[in-house]
């Protein structure tokens, strides 16, 4: 770009640097994988050579430090990190990987194949974000109150969503989603903005957390 840039007229280039200075891009908060160059590069190699790579990884899940022998089948950056995706041989499933929290890789001489028909749409299905869980999708039904309605409906947030106003400024958000822990974060991130319909499993969860945080807030500091 630099290159290009210099070889333009000089008038145009005036012009260009006027339009760049006009703008700027404020990206959201993301790891930046410090110290973890090396892991991102072995796992780049091994997919490419389609090796299997045995790591020692941080599972926030299990609590635990766990080694498994995985075969990498996708890199993937979302959001705020970057993730590898592929067949745990100790969970025997294909499961996702933050890069941040692998603590050490080995490049095996065994190979893989990935198969046939996967993507990273397929195997996250209708999950919030990065982690579709077992069992038949939900329809969750959350009512936004009218101070954060107009925020939550100019967003896509997931792509089986659908919005409704209702009369009174409030908003219907509808859903099919995998899971239900991802997106119950994303509910209790609007407080008391925020009010779960259904199903009444997500009204708990998410009613739950909420009593136990108001008992933190009642407690003298």
């Amino acid at each position: 770009a630099v290159k290009l840039e210099a070889a333009l007229p000089g008038r145009l280039r005036e012009h260009l640097q006027t339009i760049a200075r006009s703008v700027e891009i404020h990206a959201p908060p993301n790891n930046p994988l410090e110290g973890h160059a090396e892991t991102y590069r072995q796992l780049v190699a091994a997919i490419s050579a389609r090796r299997c790579v045995r790591i020692r990884y941080h599972s926030l899940a299990e609590q635990a430090d766990i080694g498994t022998r995985l075969s990498p089948y996708r890199l993937l950056f979302s959001r705020r990190s970057w993730y590898v995706i592929g067949r745990s041989s100790l969970h025997r499933d294909t499961r996702t990987f933050n890069l941040a929290r692998i603590l050490g890789i080995e490049v095996l001489e065994d190979a893989y194949t990935v198969p046939t028909g996967f993507s990273v749409e397929r195997h996250l299905g209708n999950a919030w974000h990065l982690i579709p869980e077992s069992g038949p999708d939900h329809e969750i039904l959350v009512r936004f109150s009218a101070m954060v309605a107009q925020n939550v409906a100019e967003v896509v947030w997931h792509k089986t969503q659908r919005v409704e106003f209702n009369p009174d400024g409030t908003l219907e958000f509808r859903a099919t989603v995998s899971g239900l822990n991802e997106v119950s974060w994303w509910i209790q991130g609007y407080g008391d903005q925020a009010e779960v319909l259904e199903p009444p499993e997500l009204r708990r969860i998410v009613g739950q957390r909420a009593a136990r945080a108001a008992a933190l807030y009642a407690q003298d500091v």
